[in-house]
C-alpha cells in the first residue's frame, strides 16, 4: 500500500482517496453489470426487483424513493415486471395501499444474476496471490464499513 505524502494536507488526501474510490467502484459494477444481460430485462427493472427481492415488500412509492425515480417513472418499470410475472401487488389491511414483492420467479432471476456477477469477480480473484486476495478482503471488508457511515 503507498504511503501517504506528509506534504499533502489530510483534506487533499481524502479528496484523492475518495475519487479513487469512487472511480473504482464504478468501473467495477460496469464490468459485472455486464452479467445482467442474460437476465432478459432492463438494469432500471433488476434494479427495482433487487430491493424487493433483498429489502421485501415496498409500495410502489417506497419503491421509487429507494430507486430514487418518480412515482410514475417507477410504476412504467413495475408495469413491466408485472407482465413478466417478476412481481405481484399484495393487498393490505388498508386498501388504499398496495404492497409489491417478488415472485418466486423474480427471486430466482435475481439470484441468478447475482451468481454469474459473483463468479466472474471469483474468476478475477483466482488470479490474484494469496497476499493479493488478503488485501481484497480487507479492502471489502473496510468498504463495507464505509458504506455504514454513509448511511449514518
Amino acid at each position: 500500500m503507498a504511503k501517504r505524502n506528509s506534504n499533502v494536507s489530510p483534506d487533499a488526501e481524502a479528496y484523492r482517496v475518495a475519487d479513487l474510490l469512487h472511480s473504482a467502484a464504478i468501473h467495477l459494477l460496469r464490468k459485472v453489470r455486464a452479467q445482467d444481460r442474460s437476465a432478459g430485462i432492463g438494469p432500471a427493472q433488476l434494479s427495482a426487483l433487487s430491493v424487493l427481492v433483498f429489502g421485501g415488500p415496498r409500495s410502489l412509492k417506497e419503491l421509487a424513493q429507494a430507486e430514487q425515480v418518480r412515482p410514475p417513472t417507477m410504476s412504467r418499470i413495475v408495469v413491466g415486471l408485472e407482465r413478466a410475472r417478476l412481481l405481484r401487488r399484495q393487498t393490505t389491511d388498508d386498501k388504499r395501499r398496495m404492497l409489491l414483492e417478488a415472485t418466486a420467479r423474480g427471486v430466482k432471476i435475481l439470484q441468478e444474476g447475482r451468481r454469474r456477477r459473483v463468479q466472474m469477480l471469483v474468476r478475477a480473484l483466482q488470479e490474484l496471490s494469496a497476499g493479493e486476495l488478503r488485501e481484497a478482503a480487507t479492502a471489502a471488508e473496510f468498504m463495507r464499513n464505509l458504506v455504514g457511515k454513509l448511511e449514518s
